[in-house]
């Protein structure tokens, strides 16, 4: 028996299972840098570093611990074809690896395994609190997946803000009304800066390679000052608890020019990496409000999304591939357009959205959600180009949290499998979420003709199109009710002004 463990650069645990009583005599370990990983989507240069200069990292802790390592550097193949060279060559009896976090990845190894006959043990992650398996024994059964149940079920199995009676801390399950207040009309004030770190030499050893071997990739690697190994990450936690978690659920929704981060936590890539467990993570905010007795509905809010929504999109991704990165329930056809990539915008809020995605890979959930996916759903873009997009721009994307977040959520293209609506809005949402509208050319109250906020002309265009669906639904009826207080006449002039829009997505 000789074994081969496979650890994929979004695996970096050094308490991994895989890694625990390893044979150096019948085991090895191999971990493989692929250009192919980061040329099948047009990665962030950003992205493409952070995932380099964390898994060389990485490697010196294997090293450190006499862990017998084989480290491709910059291999041309994928990941897939450098197995194929390497098992025969080494006579390899046996693959072990953890699960991945991109189906066509998982799909890979197991060809792999089956083609040269080894015996494949594919174990489950555990840097997630529910298995696959248990969540689709939630799922069996149900007509309708929604996370507020799943997210119920998770505090309770897991004693995470219940009572002994198992009932809610603060006598509800979400504050989220709570914590979607925009920031004063003066702008945010001082914010506590995150944990950021200067490049060490092997990143910027990493920094060189990537500016030389993808120049022409999107994004800026000038502030670079992600965590890419497990001392910092839990720097980074600390620091996020001790000065930013206190403001954090307040304005989390909300959106200022040239604030990049908010206070919001930058944990996202460290957890995706694992060089941070989610459970620490929690454990960690639990400290501190018991410590410094704070607010309930900030801390509610912050768990909601690792114990509730990262869980539940993951096992979504797994319940529903490969469909799920097919459907596209509207139909829609449209090119994204360049500016995506640019920032060369003329709407402001597409400018400071992209503009400090492309500066630091990184936006904040709104951003995401109600700007640039809401632009992309009621222009109705093709839902393929804009989750390649989301891929590839944020340094947090890793396909299983990034699919169903883009194409469920904020793209509907599963059409209301696991969400109850389309998330849109017009561009007076920006406007109360942000001072994004004060310089921009558009007026987000004018609906059509000179001046409109494109986000509001396709806004109303949108309803107006599917004012059969929405008024079907009790949690969207409300908006096309106000369509009522919109002449037939303006409707009319909507439509128009749309089309034209729609015809040239590139010039706005």
């Amino acid at each position: 028996m000789k074994k081969l463990v496979l650890i994929l650069g979004d695996q970096l645990d050094i308490d991994s299972p895989i890694l625990k009583n390893l044979n150096p005599k019948t085991e090895q370990v191999v971990m493989i840098e692929s250009i192919d990983e980061a040329q099948y989507v047009w990665s962030h240069k950003a992205k493409i570093v952070l995932f380099l200069s964390a898994m060389r990292h990485f490697a010196e802790q294997l090293e450190e611990r006499g862990l017998p390592l084989i480290y491709i550097k910059q291999s041309p193949q994928s990941i897939g074809d450098t197995l194929r060279d390497l098992i025969p060559k080494k006579q390899f009896t046996h693959l072990v690896c953890l699960e991945p976090g991109e189906y066509r990845l998982k799909c890979e190894i197991e060809n792999v395994a089956s083609e040269f006959s080894i015996d494949l043990e594919m174990q489950e992650d555990p840097h997630f609190y529910c298995s696959r398996h248990e969540f689709e024994n939630w799922v069996a059964g149900k007509k309708e997946l929604r996370l507020e149940y799943f997210y119920r079920l998770m505090r309770k199995t897991h004693n995470i803000l219940v009572d002994k009676e198992g009932n809610p801390e603060g006598g509800q399950w979400n504050f989220d009304r709570d914590n979607r207040k925009p920031f004063p009309k003066k702008g945010p004030g001082l914010i506590p800066p995150p944990e950021l770190f200067e490049p060490d030499d092997i990143t910027q050893e990493v920094i060189a390679l990537v500016e030389k071997k993808f120049p022409k990739h999107p994004g800026s690697l000038e502030h670079f000052q992600w965590p890419v190994t497990r001392a910092q990450a839990l720097q980074a936690l600390k620091g996020f608890v001790e000065h930013r978690l206190v403001t954090f659920g307040i304005h989390e929704d909300a959106m200022w020019t040239d604030t990049p981060f908010g206070w919001h936590s930058l944990l996202s890539s460290s957890m995706n990496l694992k060089l941070l467990n989610p459970r620490e993570v929690i454990a960690a905010v639990l400290k501190a409000w018991k410590k410094d007795d704070l607010d309930l509905a900030t801390l509610e809010g912050f768990i909601r999304q690792i114990l509730g929504w990262r869980e539940f999109v993951r096992g979504m991704y797994y319940l529903d591939m490969p469909q799920m990165a097919l459907d596209n329930f509207y139909d829609h056809q449209n090119a994204l357009p360049s500016w995506y990539w640019t920032g060369n915008a003329k709407m402001k809020c597409m400018q400071q959205a992209i503009g400090q995605t492309l500066e630091y890979g990184y936006a904040h959930h709104i951003q995401r959600l109600m700007v640039t996916g809401n632009f992309a759903l009621l222009a109705e873009i093709l839902p393929k180009e804009v989750c390649d997009w989301y891929l590839a721009v944020y340094v947090d994307a890793i396909e299983w949290v990034e699919l169903p977040n883009t194409a469920g959520m904020a793209l509907f293209a599963s059409g209301g499998r696991f969400t109850s609506k389309p998330y849109i809005a017009s561009g007076a949402y920006i406007k109360r979420m942000s001072n994004y509208c004060g310089s921009c050319q558009y007026k987000p109250d004018v609906r059509f003709g000179e001046g409109a906020c494109p986000m509001t002309t396709l806004y109303w265009n949108f309803l107006i199109k599917h004012r059969t669906q929405f008024e079907a639904s009790p949690r969207t009826r409300l908006m096309t009710a106000n369509l009522s207080r919109i002449s037939d006449t303006d409707q009319q002039a909507i439509v128009l002004h749309a089309k034209g829009l729609l015809a040239d997505l590139s010039s706005l």
